[in-house]
C-alpha cells in the first residue's frame, strides 16, 4: 500500500475512534476534531520517509491509547459519576501484586 494511502487510511481511522471514544460528548468530539485535523495539516508538506513512518507510529499509538484507555464519564448528580464502558476496555484484569517479587 503506497504511504499516502496508509496515511490517509490513519486519518480515517482516528477519526471513527474519536466517534467512538467520545460518543454524545459535543465538546470532546470537537476539540478532538480539531487537533487530528490541525496535526495531519501540519504535516501535510513532510516528504521524508523515515520521518513520515515517525508520525504514523504516534498516530497509530495514539489511536490504541484513545481505544482502550479513555473512559467516558457522566455526572448523573452532584457526587457521582456514570463511567460509559466500551468493548475495547474490558480486556482481561491483570491481578495487583502487593509485594512485587525482586529482580535477580
Amino acid at each position: 500500500m503506497a504511504q499516502a494511502a496508509k496515511v490517509l487510511q490513519l486519518f480515517k481511522t482516528l477519526h471513527r475512534t474519536r466517534q467512538q471514544v467520545f460518543k454524545n460528548d459535543v465538546r470532546a468530539l470537537e476539540a478532538a476534531r480539531i487537533k487530528i485535523n490541525e496535526e495531519f495539516k501540519n504535516n501535510k508538506s513532510e516528504t521524508s520517509p523515515k520521518k513520515i513512518e515517525e508520525l504514523m507510529k504516534i498516530g497509530s499509538d495514539v489511536e490504541l491509547l484513545l481505544r482502550t484507555s479513555v473512559i467516558q464519564g457522566i455526572h448523573t448528580d452532584h457526587n457521582t459519576l456514570k463511567l460509559v464502558t466500551r468493548k475495547d476496555l474490558l480486556v482481561e484484569n491483570v491481578p495487583y501484586c502487593d509485594a512485587p517479587t525482586q529482580k535477580q
